[in-house]
């Protein structure tokens, strides 16, 4: 596959993915906001078996969890498809207190970080929380970083779910590809900023798209220069362990490492072409120690970048974890941890 069809794969795939997904099983409140924190009753699908029980008060954490997508990522498409599928529901049926937020599907992590700040703003002052507990998907995890470091004071953790931390791979070959060619360039534009501004129509919210700005946040180029504004966190060495706390807010990551994890799910095969921006272990979109961030809990799980956010419609690895109990037990741990 030549560089274009390849890195154009990559910029359409989780959208694409996720509009033939389906309906999560959640219902939904404050759409205007961007924010979902739905009915604590509503049933949340069943755990996978050995799962940790999903009832009571298991993720009843002390601050709410608000939940942030990736790259052409979203909350909620035409009404029915999450991004997040299944996940927060089956928090709420644990005790926790879910939000799911919404930013521009395209665009730098500075300028989706400040969009993500004014909804945590919103939240941490309309819940009474004054913080909240901040788990991010992909490029989401760049955008939490930007949060955390311009307004600590809202944070009480932070947990990046396949974040590409030093950036590179499909960005790097669509930059390459462009460079210096204004037609192509012109193209990607339009290409790229029409995808988000149409994935915002379905959401209903109008925030601006800047696909170049997206491209130069997740290259390798982008992300150095991001990393040595913001290094909190970061490991030292090559797929090494970053600092534990940003001051008082605990870090953790945790990602797969495999492309291939269900015979029936379509879009393994659409992962396994973008991975070949990549010569390490990776998902399909993020090489396995470019996740590493604070205490890296596990790096790889039999999942792909999409498995991670249960996705599609939880066709993941039947011998690996439910991701959906990932999450569960991760807000466990920030509630043992009096988060």
């Amino acid at each position: 596959m030549t560089i274009l069809p390849r890195c154009l794969l990559s910029l359409a795939l989780v959208t694409a993915a996720c509009n033939g997904s389906g309906a999560d099983e959640d219902s939904a409140r404050g759409q205007a906001s961007g924010q979902d924190q739905g009915d604590p009753s509503a049933s949340a699908p069943s755990p996978a078996p050995g799962a940790a029980p999903a009832a009571g008060d298991y993720a009843k954490m002390k601050y709410p969890i608000v939940l942030a997508h990736g790259f052409l990522g979203f909350r909620r498409l035409a009404g029915v498809v999450d991004y997040f599928f299944g996940i927060p529901g089956d928090l709420r049926s644990s005790g926790a207190q879910v939000f799911v937020t919404q930013v521009s599907a395209v665009n730098s992590s500075e300028a989706r970080g400040e969009q993500l700040l004014a909804q945590i703003e919103r939240i941490a002052a309309e819940t009474g929380a004054g913080k909240v507990n901040l788990v991010a998907h992909s490029q989401g995890g760049i955008d939490s970083r930007y949060v955390m470091n311009v307004r600590p004071d809202l944070i009480a953790s932070l947990t990046t779910v396949a974040s590409p931390h030093l950036g590179g791979g499909p960005a790097d070959d669509l930059l390459k590809y462009v460079n210096g060619n204004a037609f192509r360039e012109a193209v990607l534009v339009v290409f790229g900023n029409a995808f988000g501004a149409i994935e915002d129509l379905l959401t209903g919210t109008t925030e601006p798209q800047d696909v170049i700005g997206a491209l130069r946040t997740l290259s390798a180029a982008g992300a150095a220069a991001f990393n040595k504004k913001y290094p909190a966190g970061l490991p030292t060495t090559k797929c090494g362990t970053g600092a534990a706390m940003n001051g008082d807010i605990p870090l953790f990551s945790w990602a797969g490492s495999t492309i291939k994890t269900n015979a029936h799910d379509l879009s393994d095969a659409l992962l396994g072409l973008t991975s070949a921006s990549f010569t390490d272990e990776n998902d399909g979109l993020v090489p396995r120690c470019d996740s590493h961030f604070g205490t890296v809990l596990r790096d790889n799980y039999v999942m792909n970048h999409l498995d991670e956010i249960n996705q599609l419609f939880s066709l993941t690895a039947a011998s690996e974890t439910d991701p959906r109990e990932v999450y569960r037990v991760q807000a466990n741990r920030l509630k043992l941890a009096g988060l």
